[in-house]
């Protein structure tokens, strides 16, 4: 139904606004030629005026050719009255983060996971008994930190999988963790600095930037991020992901996370964002535990997600706040709604519960490991390792590969994409300029390759970079 804005102080008559209002649609294109128009009595009910005034701006229309009637069916808006539209604005490119990659047949992006490994069967029949048993709860608002059961059912798997012991009430489950992250800058303040590491993931360096703090890159040594330099930032928040750096690959040992832990003791209002965004995947080695688990002191706030090992569109991450800053978050924090629908959460929950995640995780788990075990066969059949060399492979779903110095990184992702080979250059993630004597290197995620496609792939690479 057409639905123009009539104004009865103007001085034009209700009939010339309502028939330039349809000539203006006509002429836009937004009313196309055979459109039905309402009837004059049901348009004149529909807006609250006379037949008369519907008559008068039709009959103009009708002079005019922009409509036709046709007996006992109506008025429809005549061929040709259309005008030409006008070009539309150009517009400008999407940053690069979110312009979508080329599509490579083989692709070792990170930041997907293989969707054909995802449960559909299960998780299809728990979405349909929440919506049976659960319609009454679902309408109503979830509470603000998400679902007691989901909350429940999290702090479980962290006690048997990573040794935290969390209550419940400490959770707090967000849309991804760039929504966590942005509720902890206002709930941490924006006093002093934020370190993240460098390299490392630069989304959380601009999320931490759009909150408005000032951020302070944190360089890495063989043991992870230096913990001496951020007094000497004036570092008071940092973010790090110690299980599995991001994209290094470096394990954080024990000795450097009690060093970060005596950092954040030293001074209040200190705090470790502890990111463990792939820890489920780690493939030799004895476990080692997560920072919240050593901490003591309350400095440690814990963040993961369900991104990694179900898929990234649920958009399902969690965070476990220390009880002196739970008890800030209920205070200041309360009045946020829930930012998943609850629809989600009470699958998630059942999912858990019922021993789902734990074997889709060993499925997964398994499927993974084969495939770094056929890239690393690949790379060693094809000849690769003796112009490059891996690391990283302990834990996470990608390795790096470290190049001859003769290669360079630029020349080394374009040759590979005109082999339709998708690869990820590690200056990529430098939030300042790297040292001068680091070799190049790339990342290769093994997540969307299937192992016997790895030697496909490898043999691909030979022939574009001619090793």
């Amino acid at each position: 139904m057409l639905t123009p804005i009539l104004d009865g102080g103007d001085r034009r008559p209700l009939y010339e606004q309502l028939y330039r209002h349809i000539r203006g649609e006509i002429e836009a294109g937004r009313l196309a030629a055979g459109t039905r128009l309402p009837s004059k009595r049901a348009l004149a009910a529909h807006l609250k005026v006379s037949v008369v005034t519907v008559e008068g701006a039709y009959e103009q229309l009708l002079a005019e050719g922009y409509l036709r009637a046709q007996p006992r069916q109506g008025f429809f808006v005549q061929a040709g009255a259309q005008e030409p539209a006008p070009p539309e604005p150009a517009l400008q490119p999407e940053p690069g983060e979110i312009r979508r990659r080329p599509a490579f047949r083989w692709d070792f992006s990170t930041g997907g996971v293989d969707t054909a490994l995802f449960p559909f069967s299960t998780w299809a029949k728990l979405m349909r008994e929440v919506l049976s048993e659960q319609e009454d709860r679902l309408l109503s608002a979830p509470h603000p930190q998400g679902v007691p059961e989901l909350r429940q059912a999290i702090a479980q798997h962290l006690y048997r999988f990573r040794g935290i012991r969390a209550h419940p009430d400490q959770i707090v489950v967000g849309a991804g963790s760039e929504t966590l992250i942005s509720l902890l800058v206002q709930l941490l303040g924006r006093q002093g600095a934020y370190g993240v590491e460098d390299p490392g993931y630069t989304k959380t360096h601009r999320i931490l930037t759009s909150c408005g703090v000032r951020v302070e890159p944190i360089s890495l040594d063989g043991q992870g991020l230096r913990v001496d330099l951020l007094d000497q930032r004036d570092v008071r928040v940092v973010h790090v992901t110690p299980s599995h750096h991001f994209p290094l690959g470096i394990i954080m040992p024990a000795p450097r996370r009690q060093a970060l832990l005596r950092w954040a003791a030293e001074a209040p209002e200190r705090y470790i964002i502890e990111d463990d965004y792939d820890s489920e995947f780690r493939f030799s080695g004895k476990p080692i535990p997560a920072l919240q688990s050593l901490d003591g002191g309350g400095r440690v706030i814990y963040l993961n997600t369900f991104a990694k090992t179900l898929a990234p569109s649920l958009r399902i991450s969690y965070m476990v706040l220390p009880p002196a800053l739970l008890e800030h978050w209920r205070r200041e924090f309360w009045f946020y709604s829930s930012t998943v629908p609850s629809f989600e959460q009470y699958a998630l929950a059942r999912f858990m519960e019922r021993g789902h995640f734990e074997r889709h995780l060993n499925r997964t788990r398994t499927r993974y490991k084969a495939r770094r075990e056929a890239l690393l066969a690949a790379a060693r059949s094809s000849g690769l390792l003796e112009v490059g060399a891996f690391s990283g492979g302990d834990a996470g779903l990608h390795l790096l590969l470290w190049m001859d110095r003769r290669w360079n990184e630029a020349q080394l992702v374009a040759q590979a994409a005109q082999a339709e080979v998708g690869l990820s250059p590690l200056s990529a993630y430098d939030l300042t300029p790297p040292p001068p004597e680091r070799p190049p290197a790339l990342i290769l995620g093994y997540t969307r390759i299937a192992a016997g496609e790895m030697a496909p792939a490898l043999d691909r690479l030979k022939l574009a970079w001619g090793f």
